[in-house]
């Protein structure tokens, strides 16, 4: 479900119950539940950036959204929901400047929010466990934090949802930098929603998990240069050596049996 149509090209043929719908209104909300009547839904939708819209409209939108697709399923009897947040929660970026408590982060490390797009995944992630307190044994919820995602074109050449080629976010730390140099492949974000879904009742409701690539978009360790991207973090960055990303995707491992498989030096170098 979107509020646009159907994209063209080989998507239709792969979305053949592609139903148009305004989710920031329960009512089509329900009423697309009640149509399709699915036994798991994954929220994506949303305004997809910090700052592409404005900061009131981002929020609104956003939580309209992850509470009504959240509401309309528990009503329905949904058996399985997994909603989308975003990395961006942990706060960096911040203007007055961001330390982490340690690093690699995970899923534990406070969150810290300082604009309106962070602070609606935080609240979506909120939404997510009230309903996962109440749903007992009948649903199951979790969500997702899915680092930069790399489309399968992306690696083409392709514009990024930032504007950038991958190959000119490696190339330009300041770039890359700017989200501590995160990443993950559409394809292997995907696995683990699947993952997911088949191991949600087995796991504790409500959970969190990262998802992003098993490396950094670096080419050098980012003990080395996420210092320079982000003052204040090089005694925590030590323990960022060779490869290792900033994200750890542990949890994911160890709970979904969840490994990437896509690198960016199987694409660029």
């Amino acid at each position: 479900m979107d509020t646009a149509p159907a994209p063209a090209g080989p998507y239709r043929t792969v979305l053949p119950g592609f139903l148009p719908a305004d989710l920031t209104d329960l009512g089509e909300a329900f009423e697309a539940m009640v149509r399709f009547r699915p036994a798991a839904v994954v929220h994506l939708a949303a305004i997809a950036t910090p700052f592409s819209r404005s900061d009131a409209f981002t929020y609104r939108v956003n939580t309209q959204l992850a509470f009504n697709v959240l509401e309309a399923a528990a009503g329905t009897g949904v058996g399985r929901v997994v909603v989308a947040s975003s990395p961006t929660v942990v706060g960096y970026g911040a203007p007055g400047g961001w330390v982490p408590r340690y690093l690699p982060l995970d899923e534990d490390h406070p969150s810290e929010p300082w604009n309106a797009y962070s602070l609606s995944k935080l609240a979506a992630e909120e939404a997510m466990r009230t309903f996962a307190r109440t749903g007992g044994d009948r649903s199951r919820y979790a969500a997702f934090r899915p680092c930069f995602v790399v489309a399968p074109e992306d690696w083409e050449g392709a514009p990024t949802q930032t504007g950038h080629t991958i190959r000119e976010r490696l190339d330009d730390v300041e770039l890359s930098g700017r989200a501590l140099f995160n990443y993950v492949d559409g394809r292997d974000a995907a696995e683990l929603v699947l993952r997911l879904l088949h191991r949600l009742p087995d796991i504790p409701s409500g959970e969190v998990f990262y998802a992003g690539a098993a490396d950094a978009l670096a080419r050098e360790p980012l003990a080395d240069l996420l210092p320079a991207a982000h003052p204040g973090t090089a005694g925590h960055a030590k323990a960022l050596t060779g490869t290792t990303p900033a994200f750890s995707i542990a949890k994911a491992q160890r709970l979904l049996g969840w490994h990437p498989r896509h690198s960016w030096r199987d694409h660029l170098d």
